[in-house]
């Protein structure tokens, strides 16, 4: 027995931990089966001294264990030594350390400054100083910073840490974070420090009005070095009005416009520094991970697109910025602009990006030079190249960029269609999920729109460990909140923003899915204000009839289904998602005040929530179970969220299957039904249905995308015709996650990983295969360790291979058996005989009648079972229909229809 991934508050050997009562968390890995963990002890030396012993503990508790010791110092080294004994009398031990931050903000001297450029000035602000070390040896030099702004600090002229667009974004006003760093390799004698400030989120340009000073006019500095020497002094650097201002070599920055950058000798401005006002309560130590570059992609092709434009592709949209390497002439000006996509002809097209220009210029000095931007970010795929005669591949790197939050998931089948969607929804997450998790990260936009988050909640927890990330948003969540307003539906809240259901609902939702996924109640607790604030804010809101009838909804955001009015909400009644999402949310709050151990509250939100459905069920649905809203997501809404009646759930099944095969056999929905389609059919009978969707290739669907080549998923279904041409290029984003929620379907049905308990101390495995998918693989590294979910089906065999990690029980359900294993840990590996093929038949419901009388066999099964059908003389039109068109023209022809498919595959 071994452990593993031995962390503190989800980080291994954090810096600058503010956290008063940090938290462990380790995973086990063993050889024997069924092992648990029977005891562990946590010992915490703060330098010498002894600060907490947890003493043997019989516990069998690994995920968040909160520490009890003595109070922690500020800006200590802490060594962490963990002991653990499992249940076959094995011993490991496992260490890590962590450095302690500021507890107390009011410990910080330094004060915030500015400059006093004029405001036309569009070159960035360098703050410096220069100090002295005393001469002694330092034991640790740590510094702290943030700004008005995005900042980047330079110390004796080496840049400080890898991170980039710091201190991310936030409401300025209510939260601002800082960053802490360990400086003490860039100490000299003599030091000169260097902190350059963007405009960043704080005073750029931002959203689609592209107003400027959304926070404040003018930038603004904030840093504090502590130099700890060995002799136990201290030495304090910090800003304040006797550092220095210049202009630099930044002459202009923007996020959504991009960076000018001149290397040839620019004649800097001198400026005064002063303290500028500023509430140092809203300070907060970061949250989540930065910003990182995390992959560099090398140029796949560079080439001259038909109106002369010189292009580099790098093959994948992608997010962050391409480094230059070159060597030119002093003064010679070089421009790199950037773009999603090419056109219908094959020429750059950045329409995509609407008004953000994403421009970066460079003015060389002549000599050797790698360039890259420092305060801005696109979204690309392509770059054009002006003012360099000869492109070359080593010249160009794509660094991608996002917020470094670990993979923990992977998927893969022996579908390369469904591998590339699998690739396309894990690079939209890592696109978009920077600082914030945004819409989408090219255009004029770049927002952090809730609906879009929380209907991607569950899959990007598959993917990448979201715990940190989200907690952080959570917080922002909450600060622009309120009981009296509600959730704004975009957060941070620049465009004074409405609630709307289906996307203020994040504040509850996502919440629930961190605690689902890692099995942390504290953010549960920390939410728990802003989650019920807002099933509240909807309760103070409902009519006589205890609906929410109000407010400006969203609907089914982007649904094809609405021929009049408003194509955008699609054609469920908005009412009807508002008050699906209200039940939800509610039904949510109750839970969670179950598990916060608030009885009394969890009484009062179950009643909310039971009168609610009630007068739901007789708004929404007749007494013989007709929905008024007979959409696709009308009754995957009524299917999942349990909103039907007992009695009624089979009958809207069908309802939802003949709205589909009404649609040729193709979805409908939009951003409230598209994560849910799928389960609804799996979850209700009708699993081959929601396999067919999955697999179809042309539009609309998931692999519809994939087919025209996407490498990322789109804002919507049909952003690429098939002549290429684009239909939408005011709202076309290339690189938008949304539809890429059926991951968390892939995981949970394809792959059959799904939890029962919070954080998968007890899960459960139950693969369910789909025709077109002969073999799949799933893994998810989870707080105990990796759950591996494989299977493969042909040659008349099923295998089904599983990993349960150590210290959890996992129920196995295997395809086609109807006993259920329960296992402990361990690799289990079953084999046994099959009839099943899952090979892709030649004829289904989306064959036509006219490509099934070709068949001889089908031509006499059809004569012999339906004689009036071949003898009407609308056969010839009959002919040019789908099998499933016929069956919602006339659904008593299914069981022949379907009769005639077995024949002929069989026959093939």
């Amino acid at each position: 027995m071994k452990l593993y991934d031995f962390c503190v508050e989800y980080r291994r050997e954090p810096f600058g931990m503010s956290v008063r009562n940090p938290r462990f968390s380790w995973k086990m890995e063993s050889e024997e089966r069924d092992t648990v963990q029977t005891a562990y002890r946590i010992q915490v030396f703060c330098g010498e001294e002894a600060v907490w012993d947890s003493g043997r503990r019989a516990c069998a508790q690994s995920v968040l264990i909160p520490y009890e010791g003595k109070e922690l110092e500020e800006e200590k080294d802490c060594q962490v030594t963990l002991t653990v004994e499992d249940n076959h009398g094995n011993a490991a031990e496992s260490r890590t350390s962590f450095f302690t931050g500021i507890f107390d903000i009011t410990h910080l001297k330094a004060k915030m400054i500015t400059h006093d450029f004029e405001k036309e000035e569009t070159a960035c602000p360098v703050f410096y100083n220069s100090f002295s070390a005393a001469g002694k040896a330092v034991e640790r030099a740590v510094l702290y910073a943030t700004a008005h702004g995005v900042y980047e600090v330079r110390i004796n002229g080496k840049r400080v840490g890898q991170d980039y667009m710091c201190p991310g974004w936030t409401d300025y006003r209510k939260r601002l974070q800082y960053q802490s760093y360990d400086i003490t390799e860039y100490l000299e004698a003599e030091n000169q420090v260097e902190m350059t400030v963007g405009n960043g989120w704080y005073k750029g340009i931002l959203s689609f009005d592209c107003k400027p000073d959304r926070y404040g006019d003018r930038v603004a500095a904030f840093a504090e070095i502590h130099v700890i020497y060995r002799d136990g002094s201290r030495q304090v650097i910090a800003t304040d009005s006797d550092w220095k201002v210049r202009t630099g070599q930044i002459r202009y920055s923007e996020i959504y416009m991009g960076e000018t950058i001149d290397t040839d000798g620019v004649n800097c401005k001198e400026g005064t520094v002063s303290v500028t006002e500023f509430d140092a309560s809203v300070l907060v130590p970061q949250e989540n991970e930065p910003v990182r570059v995390t992959e560099r992609l090398a140029p796949k092709k560079i080439f001259t697109d038909p109106k002369g434009n010189r292009l580099v592709d790098f093959g994948q949209n992608l997010t962050g910025l391409v480094e230059v390497r070159i060597r030119g002439k002093r003064g010679q000006k070089i421009t790199v602009r950037h773009a999603e996509t090419l056109d219908s002809n094959g020429v750059f097209y950045p329409d995509t990006l609407r008004t953000a220009v994403s421009l970066d210029t460079y003015i060389l000095n002549g000599e050797v030079q790698v360039l890259m931007p420092h305060f801005t970010f696109h979204g690309f795929r392509y770059i054009a190249v002006e003012g360099v005669e000869h492109l070359e591949p080593e010249m160009f790197t794509a660094c991608v960029m996002h917020s470094d939050m670990r993979k923990t998931g992977t998927f893969h089948c022996s579908n390369e269609a469904v591998n590339r969607l699998q690739s396309n929804i894990a690079w939209s997450l890592r696109d978009n999920f920077f600082d914030i998790p945004s819409d989408c990260p090219q255009r004029d936009e770049r927002l952090g729109w809730m609906g879009d988050a929380q209907v991607f909640s569950w899959t990007a927890a598959y993917n990448r460990n979201t715990a940190l990330f989200f907690s952080k948003w959570m917080r922002d969540v909450a600060a622009a909140s309120s009981l009296e307003e509600g959730v704004p539906h975009i957060v941070p809240d620049i465009q004074g923003a409405y609630s709307s259901a289906g996307w203020s609902d994040a504040a509850v939702i996502i919440p629930w899915v961190v605690y689902q996924t890692y099995g942390d109640v504290r953010i549960l607790e920390e939410s728990w204000q802003c989650m019920h604030e807002w099933v509240d804010y909807i309760r103070n809101r409902v009519n006589e009839n205890g609906l929410w009838m109000t407010n400006y909804q969203y609907g089914d955001w982007l649904a094809l289904d609405r021929e009049q009015g408003d194509g955008s909400v699609g054609a469920t009644d908005v009412y009807l998602v508002a008050n699906a999402y209200y039940l939800y949310v509610t039904e949510l709050v109750a839970k969670t005040a179950r598990v916060l151990g608030r009885e009394k509250e969890a009484a009062c939100y179950e009643k909310i929530y039971a009168e609610t459905l009630a007068s739901f069920r007789e708004e929404y649905y007749t007494a013989r179970g007709r929905i008024v809203s007979e959409t696709q997501t009308g009754c995957v809404l009524s299917l999942h969220f349990h909103l039907a009646r007992e009695t009624d759930r089979e009958k809207i099944g069908k309802t939802l299957l003949a709205n589909i095969e009404d649609h040729k056999n193709h979805l409908t929905t939009g951003f409230v039904g598209t994560p849910y389609l799928c389960h609804a059919l799996s979850d209700n009978g009708a699993h081959d249905m929601a396999g067919l969707l999955f697999l179809r290739d042309d539009y609309p669907s998931w692999l519809y995308g994939v087919k025209m080549g996407a490498t990322t998923m789109w804002e919507r279904w049909d952003a690429i015709r098939p002549d290429g041409t684009m239909p939408h290029p005011g709202q076309n984003s290339m690189n938008h996650y949304a539809y890429g929620a059926i991951g968390d379907w892939m995981y949970r049905k394809i792959g059959g990983i799904n939890q029962l308990e919070a954080g998968y101390h007890r899960f459960y495995i139950k693969p369910m295969f789909v025709r077109g998918i002969e073999e799949a693989r799933a893994e998810l590294e989870t707080p105990y360790g990796k759950i591996v979910s494989a299977w493969s089906c042909r040659d008349g065999k099923i295998r089904v291979e599983v990993s349960v990690p150590a210290n959890t029980t996992a129920l196995i359900y295997l395809p086609e058996k109807e006993n259920v294993t329960e296992a402990g840990s361990g690799h289990y590996v079953y084999e046994y005989e099959t009839t099943t093929c899952l090979k892709e038949l030649r004829f289904s419901l989306d064959s036509t009648l006219g490509e099934v009388m070709e068949e001889p066999l089908g031509r006499q099964m059809l004569d012999a079972m339906v004689p009036e059908l071949m003898a009407n003389p609308m056969i010839a039109y009959a002919k040019k229909m789908t099998l499933a068109e016929g069956i919602s023209s006339a659904p008593e022809i299914r069981a022949v229809y379907e009769a005639v498919i077995q024949a002929l595959n069989e026959q093939a």
